[in-house]
């Protein structure tokens, strides 16, 4: 989850922006009020984010988390793969709702933030259930093989995403789901003038047009993709 406003804007959307973001965050403390805290180690995570990283936004947090937790249970999930680990939030998070022989696979090319969630992991009394691999994620999910994994969980860097989507919807089962952040973009994909802002856009639409999935988009934080791969 990335809230950083985006830089460069002209004064009208500045200023469209400005209500926006003030709207959201009351309904977003009021929304995290009325949703169930997460785990100690979880809260953790989440006040070590804000405190002691670069890019606190970067994080998933309650509403989302929980988010995570419930479809991962209402689908019965066991094989996930996390894309973009970053400080491990999402991946405990849907570690504390599958069942103890399911596995989660997070995936992080940075090196500095795979050793702090790590080191959240091997506190979690769940952490046996996750599995990082540092590197590339693209080259990683060309190795999982085909149909074995339930859901998949896209955050990680935009340009990516449509190529995260269609190895996404290789691995997955028959019926798995695929969840992916951040895809409203700040609103930057209704004019889109930068890569990332084109590339997102382009996803939203590549999932909207593919007859292989049925989707819904949620406007929950900066929007997510709810998509679920359709039996051949």
């Amino acid at each position: 989850m990335n809230r950083q406003q985006p830089p460069g804007a002209h004064s009208r959307t500045g200023e469209i922006y400005s209500f926006m973001d003030m709207v959201a965050m009351d309904a977003e403390i009021y929304a995290a009020d009325h949703t169930t805290p997460m785990s100690p180690i979880l809260e953790e995570v989440q006040s070590f984010t804000l405190t002691q990283t670069a890019h606190p936004s970067m994080l998933t947090g309650r509403v989302e988390g929980r988010f995570l937790q419930l479809v991962a249970q209402l689908s019965n999930a066991r094989n996930i793969v996390d894309i973009g680990t970053f400080t491990g939030f999402s991946a405990l998070a849907m570690s504390e709702a599958i069942p103890r022989d399911g596995m989660i696979q997070t995936i992080e090319n940075n090196l500095d933030h795979a050793r702090i969630a790590q080191a959240f992991f091997d506190r979690s009394p769940y952490g046996f259930k996750i599995q990082l691999r540092l590197g590339n994620a693209l080259e990683i999910l060309q190795t999982l093989p085909d149909r074995q994994t339930d859901l998949v969980f896209i955050d990680a860097d935009k340009q990516n995403y449509s190529a995260y989507y269609l190895e996404a919807m290789r691995i997955l089962r028959d019926g798995g789901l695929i969840l992916a952040d951040n895809v409203l973009w700040y609103g930057r994909i209704f004019e889109p003038k930068d890569d990332e802002s084109r590339a997102v856009a382009a996803f939203n639409d590549l999932v909207n047009n593919d007859g292989r999935a049925e989707n819904i988009f949620l406007t929950l934080r900066d929007g997510i993709y709810v998509i679920r791969k359709l039996p051949c």
